[in-house]
């Protein structure tokens, strides 16, 4: 589903996927043809892994992994902004909100840019002013959202 929503969104862009845990999302991002993919995580061990995982495969010279923490990362000004963002917190964090903040503040989502955010169905976060839903589904206990910044 996600990626039927971003067919024209993802080859030759750059992507970040600030959550990126088993760095599904962003390494199908680099498979489809994304020009640059940053794969944020938290965790030493994860990152690591996703370290490792990277330089096993064939043709992803334009992935890169950084240990960092998603807000703190978010405080700093970008150099260059992103056209995709996967936003794909733990749900028990909350920072949902934080983070669409620290996008809008940081500079790192490019001008016309999209945000994928998923959170749980039941509990899902108001999306604040300055953001538009283009598409959303909910599916099982996680609701899936694809936002525009920048519009009302």
């Amino acid at each position: 589903m996600l990626f039927n929503w971003l067919q024209a969104a993802v080859h030759g862009r750059r992507v970040l996927d600030l959550f990126a845990g088993s760095g599904a999302l962003g390494l199908e991002a680099a498979s489809r043809g994304a020009a640059e993919v940053l794969l944020l995580e938290k965790q030493p061990r994860l990152a690591a892994h996703l370290r490792a995982l990277v330089a096993a495969l064939p043709d992803a010279g334009g992935v890169h992994v950084r240990q960092a923490d998603a807000l703190r990362w978010l405080t700093e000004p970008c150099q260059q902004g992103f056209d995709l963002v996967f936003v794909d917190p733990p749900f028990a964090a909350n920072l949902w909100l934080p983070v669409l903040d620290g996008l809008q503040s940081s500079g790192c989502l490019r001008a016309g840019g999209l945000v994928y955010l998923e959170s749980p169905l039941r509990e899902a976060p108001a999306i604040p002013p300055g953001w538009r839903v283009l598409k959303e589904k909910g599916s099982g206990e996680v609701l899936s959202r694809l936002l525009a910044a920048g519009v009302e």
